[in-house]
């Protein structure tokens, strides 16, 4: 799998993890294990560019930067944290402009 996507497939993937832990139809440590096994998927990849090719990748690694610090949980009751992930993910529906202070670059190998 090349990263284009790689980032497509896991920008989907995230959202809906995302939106069903904020719509607690989903425990946030599924979430947690989700960051997790994206990481590992992305070793395999075995990528050596280090400048992120989209702004879309972008934001995705900047949400996963986020989850992996503040973890799932914090979407239960950190408001201002809830805020800044739903910007991303409106970010990739279309509905939103690029997040602001959003700093996403891709993890090295």
């Amino acid at each position: 799998m090349i990263i284009e996507p790689f980032i497509n497939e896991k920008t989907l993937q995230i959202a809906h993890y995302i939106k069903a832990v904020i719509n607690q139809s989903l425990h946030y440590t599924e979430l947690d294990k989700f960051i997790v096994d994206t990481m590992e998927e992305w070793t395999v990849l075995n990528v050596n560019d280090e400048t992120p090719g989209s702004a879309k990748e972008r934001v995705f690694w900047h949400l996963v930067h986020e989850m992996s610090l503040h973890g799932a949980q914090s979407l239960s009751h950190d408001l201002y944290f809830k805020s800044e992930i739903t910007t991303c993910l409106d970010f990739f529906s279309g509905k939103g402009s690029y997040p602001i202070d959003c700093i996403g670059w891709r993890p090295l190998p």
